[in-house]
C-alpha cells in the first residue's frame, strides 16, 4: 500500500494514515466504477487493455485491465469503466460490456479498439447496433512486422495515403489502390489488408470532422502512459484489489480533467451521427466547429 500511495505523489505518512487513505480511495473508486452512465447516449466508445502483474497463489501472474472511454451527449470525454480480468477473452469483454450496458451505456455507434481477443464477438453480442473500428495505428504495427525494415518505409507511405483522402469515396478508392499496389510488391500483405478493410475503414460512416478522433486509439495513449507511470512505481501488485484501487484513482482523476476541458466533439457532429444511425444518410464532409448549447 505504501507503494500505491507513493505512486499518487504522497509520502511520509504513518501506517494508520495510509490505512485511512486506502479506505477513502476504495470508497471513491467503488463509487466511480459503479456510477450510472447517465450522460449518454455515448455514440463513440474506445476500448483498450493493459497488462498488470499481480501476486496470486504464491506466484506472479499477468492480469488484463479492461478500459472504456466514451463521448457523452454534450461532446465531452468520460472514463466509462474498468475491470480486472484474468485474461482477454470473449467472456471477459462480454462481461465488461454487459456491466457498462447495465449502468446505462446504450445507442453506441462506433467502438474503436485494437483487435483484442474476443472484443468483436463481445460487441456483436452486447452492442449489436454498433460498428467496430479497428485501430489504424495498431494495424500499421502489424503490417510493419510483415515486411523487412527496408521495405517498411514504402509500405508505410502507401498505407498512410488511405487516410489522407478528402471524403469517403476517395478513402475507399485509395484503399483499393493500395491493395493493388501490394498485390504487385507484397502479395501476402495484400490479402491481409484487403480482408481488414471493412473494420479498418469503419470510421468513414461517421462525420469527417471526427475521423481523426475515432480511427485509432491514439487519443487514449496519454491516459495509458499516465497509468503506466503510476503503476511502474508498484511493479508487482499484491492483489487485484490493489490494481483496482490505483488504476481506478488515476481514471477518476483523468475523468474529472476531461469534463473540465473543452468539448471533444461538437454538438453538430453528434447530431449528424444520430441522423446516420436513423437514416444512414450523413454529411460526412461537415465541419466540426464546436457549438455551445443554447
Amino acid at each position: 500500500m505504501n507503494d500505491l500511495v507513493a505512486s499518487l505523489g504522497i509520502t511520509n505518512l504513518s501506517k494508520s494514515q495510509v490505512s485511512e487513505m486506502a479506505k477513502d480511495l476504495d470508497s471513491m473508486v467503488e463509487d466511480f466504477r459503479h456510477r450510472p452512465l447517465d450522460g449518454g447516449p455515448y455514440l463513440y466508445v474506445s476500448c483498450d487493455a493493459l497488462t498488470m502483474k499481480v501476486r496470486e497463489g504464491g506466484r506472479v501472474v499477468k492480469t488484463s485491465v479492461l478500459l472504456a472511454c466514451g463521448v457523452n451527449a454534450e461532446g465531452y470525454r468520460e472514463l466509462l469503466g474498468m475491470q480486472v480480468a484474468t485474461a482477454e477473452s470473449v467472456a471477459s469483454w462480454t462481461g465488461f460490456f454487459r456491466d457498462l450496458k447495465a449502468r446505462g451505456l446504450d445507442q453506441v455507434f462506433l467502438v474503436t479498439s485494437d483487435a483484442h481477443l474476443g472484443i468483436q464477438h463481445a460487441i456483436g453480442e452486447v452492442l449489436p447496433n454498433a460498428s467496430w473500428q479497428r485501430c489504424r495505428t495498431h494495424f500499421a504495427k502489424n503490417l510493419s512486422s510483415m515486411v523487412s525494415k527496408t521495405q517498411w518505409p514504402t509500405l508505410s507511405a502507401m498505407f498512410q495515403t488511405i487516410f489522407q483522402q478528402p471524403d469517403t469515396a476517395a478513402v475507399w478508392d485509395q484503399a483499393r489502390e493500395v491493395v493493388a499496389f501490394c498485390q504487385q510488391k507484397f502479395p501476402h500483405v495484400a490479402d491481409y489488408l484487403e480482408e481488414a478493410l471493412d473494420e479498418l475503414l469503419a470510421f468513414t460512416t461517421a462525420p469527417k470532422a471526427v475521423w481523426t478522433k475515432v480511427w485509432s486509439n491514439n487519443p487514449t495513449e496519454r491516459l495509458n502512459r499516465e497509468i503506466r507511470r503510476r503503476t511502474d512505481v508498484v511493479g508487482i501488485f499484491p492483489n487485484r484489489d490493489a490494481v483496482v484501487r490505483l488504476v481506478g484513482a488515476v481514471l477518476a482523476e483523468q475523468h474529472d480533467d476531461w469534463i473540465q476541458q473543452k468539448r471533444y466533439m461538437s454538438l453538430t457532429s453528434l447530431e449528424q451521427t444520430r441522423t446516420v444511425m436513423g437514416t444512414n444518410i450523413i454529411d460526412v464532409d461537415g465541419d466540426d466547429r464546436v457549438q455551445e448549447a443554447a
